[in-house]
């Protein structure tokens, strides 16, 4: 995304957009919000967002509108399921770190949705806010200092670009992650459970086959995916349950 630099996304839309490419993926809000401004009629799949009507990319979930149209991550609530995924792998688990970054729009919704799961379970939370790779480093450091068994890392568009810092530090730390898509768990993380993003290319396939995006009703998260990474878990001295590997919709090995 810009390798990072926000400011470069609305050059690299309108650039997009001089090429007259036909359809535009756009993966989170700075870059969506990018391509909204750069153009009105060249279709524009969000590969994820928050709310995608309050931020005004779409007039409805159901009925789109305009040249928007794709994934949202709204109402996918998973931070009781975060935690309840990450006792399975450490039963005695008594504190929990929160990774969140501003951002995001909803690292706050983030944060409550998973103090509210953790008090739920009996597990104490600690909720590190950050915003710079810096950042990062020392929240990890606070947390292991502050005997945080585990962490659970919030979407963000910033925290997208920093995939393999966090698995690094996760296992560097002796800290069992979960995060919120795939990629982070192909990039060494230890579990994600959230929405199939890969899920976008089918729109850009139905607007490839003549369908409107105004008339393509926005995705919400349905089914959600359970990604574990047995690499990591042997990095981390941890066994996984067979229980949750048979739930797994995959393992990497």
């Amino acid at each position: 995304m810009a390798d990072g630099k926000f400011e470069r996304l609305p050059a690299l839309a309108a650039e997009l957009v001089q090429l007259k490419v036909d359809v535009i993926v756009a993966v989170a809000s700075p870059a969506i919000s990018a391509a909204q401004k750069a153009t009105a009629t060249i279709p524009i799949v969000m590969a994820t967002t928050g709310d995608p009507v309050s931020s005004g990319f779409v007039k409805s979930l159901a009925r789109p509108g305009g040249n928007i149209t794709g994934l949202s991550n709204m109402g996918g609530d998973t931070g009781a399921k975060d935690v309840d995924l990450l006792l399975s792998v450490v039963p005695k688990l008594a504190r929990i770190g929160v990774l969140v970054s501003p951002t995001s729009t909803t690292y706050r919704a983030i944060s409550e949705s998973v103090k509210a799961g953790a008090q739920k379970a009996g597990v104490k939370t600690l909720v590190a806010e950050v915003s710079t790779p810096e950042e990062i480093e020392r929240a990890f450091a606070m947390m292991a200092r502050e005997n945080v068994g585990a962490v659970i890392v919030g979407a963000a568009p910033f925290f997208s670009l920093r995939r393999p810092q966090l698995a690094e530090l996760a296992i560097r730390y002796r800290m069992p992650s979960i995060f919120g898509n795939r990629a982070y768990v192909e990039a060494g993380g230890l579990m994600s459970y959230g929405q199939n993003y890969l899920r976008a290319a089918s729109y850009v396939d139905k607007i490839f086959k003549g369908a409107k995006p105004g008339d393509l009703p926005v995705e919400q998260p349905i089914t959600l995916e359970l990604v574990i990474n047995l690499k990591t878990a042997n990095a981390l001295g941890l066994t996984i349950p067979q229980t949750l590997l048979l739930r797994a919709d995959e393992v990497i090995q």
